[in-house]
């Protein structure tokens, strides 16, 4: 066919290209510019199988020589396909970042040891008169209660020790037992040392200010902690 007389054309150039002669021209420059950019050794999607054509393990398309299959990784479909995986990632990669910690910085400073202690189990007396009737306010059993007394001789100046109770759900150095809860003690510069007690209701001190069992007391000169506390 003579394509000299088209429009456009000029003489001896066989006439102006259609669109199919374009695209062949295009991706032979695509491949040409990527076989001199493109090391295929560092592709993680390109997969030579045993007839010896390559494969787009991303697109899952099948390419006779690697001028083909480069010049398909500069097409239109490899490249959203590229963008789809991105976004992909990006979302899994957000789902695995642990969560920020709290604004509250973990206080660290140098352990010297575990400060000694003394734990005694104490018993409410009950009194009674002449005649065999209680004179105690409370009724039934006695209760029965701790006095711990912790001795902090190197203590940090201006540190008051500090108590608490925690449950068992909530420490992480032994396996959870619902009879038990424990008492931590804790005063820089030492280690915080814990108590194992039975899980019983525990009265606050401050609920009654005329219970003379439930007390605590911090003594700076002789670096004493003492306090007792009773169960219900």
């Amino acid at each position: 066919m003579d394509f000299q007389n088209r429009v456009g054309s000029k003489f001896g150039g066989g006439g102006v290209a259609g669109a199919s002669e374009t695209n062949v021209d295009r991706r032979e420059r695509l491949r040409k510019l990527a076989l001199e950019t493109i090391d295929l050794a560092k592709d993680p999607y390109i997969l030579r199988n045993h007839l010896g054509s390559l494969e787009c393990r991303l697109c899952l398309t099948l390419h006779t020589n690697e001028g083909s299959y480069l010049a398909h990784t500069q097409g239109k479909k490899h490249q959203t396909n590229l963008a789809r995986r991105a976004a992909r990632d990006l979302k899994d990669s957000s789902l695995l970042v642990a969560p920020t910690p709290s604004n509250i910085q973990r206080k660290v400073f140098l352990k010297i040891g575990r400060p000694g202690y003394r734990v005694t189990k104490v018993r409410e007396r009950i009194e009674y008169d002449g005649l065999g009737n209680r004179l105690s306010a409370g009724e039934g059993a006695a209760r029965e209660g701790m006095m711990v007394q912790v001795h902090l001789p190197q203590i940090k100046p201006g540190v008051v020790p500090r108590r608490r109770f925690m449950s068992a759900w909530e420490q992480k150095r032994e396996a959870p037992n619902r009879a038990y809860q424990y008492l931590i003690v804790a005063a820089e510069p030492y280690e915080t040392i814990a108590f194992r007690i039975p899980a019983r209701e525990i009265e606050d001190e401050n609920e009654d200010l005329t219970n003379e069992w439930n007390w605590s007391h911090w003594d700076p000169d002789t670096k004493q902690y003492s306090f007792q506390f009773m169960f219900r």
